[in-house]
């Protein structure tokens, strides 16, 4: 399986991508974690010319979905998705995992995702109901990947 996190943003800082790294090296061969990043829509050259924050997300779309495979379990991280503990995590990764599927993380930009992307996801997830810093996300992402990975193959990592 490859869980492949798609984020809409641009380049994270370096100790953002060390974070990511670290948890991205230490899963396991069957659960590798792949970043794809997609450039955000310039927002000032299209405020300027009227364009609004729907087109803009909707032309984001289409660059996020052009990364995603399209026989991927699609998951959508937004504020007011679905909340999984842990363990749940864990049960919906043994159960792709058991199924042969690859799953798409799909993080959008400082404005969110396009309203059809969300919609048409196998999942609308929330990692938190509290605002986080952008970059962040796709470290807090990784780690929960790898905690859950770790459950599923009784590792000690995670704790009760």
């Amino acid at each position: 399986m490859k869980l492949r996190i798609v984020v809409v943003g641009h380049k994270a800082p370096d100790w953002v991508a060390a974070g990511f790294e670290d948890y991205a090296r230490r899963m396991p061969r069957e659960a590798r974690i792949e970043l794809a990043e997609i450039k955000p829509a310039a927002r000032s050259r299209q405020a300027q010319s009227g364009a609004s924050i729907a087109q803009i997300l909707a032309s984001e779309k289409a660059r996020i979905l052009a990364a995603v495979p399209t026989d991927s379990v699609k998951i959508a991280l937004d504020e007011r998705g679905k909340s999984l503990s842990t363990a749940n995590l864990a049960r919906k990764l043994a159960e792709w995992l058991q199924m042969g599927r690859d799953v798409s993380f799909i993080i959008g930009s400082a404005d969110g995702l396009d309203q059809g992307l969300k919609k048409d996801a196998d999942l609308l997830l929330s990692l938190s109901a509290m605002t986080l810093p952008h970059a962040m996300v796709r470290v807090m992402l990784a780690e929960q990947l790898y905690r859950a990975m770790s459950l599923i193959q009784n590792h000690p990592y995670h704790r009760e």
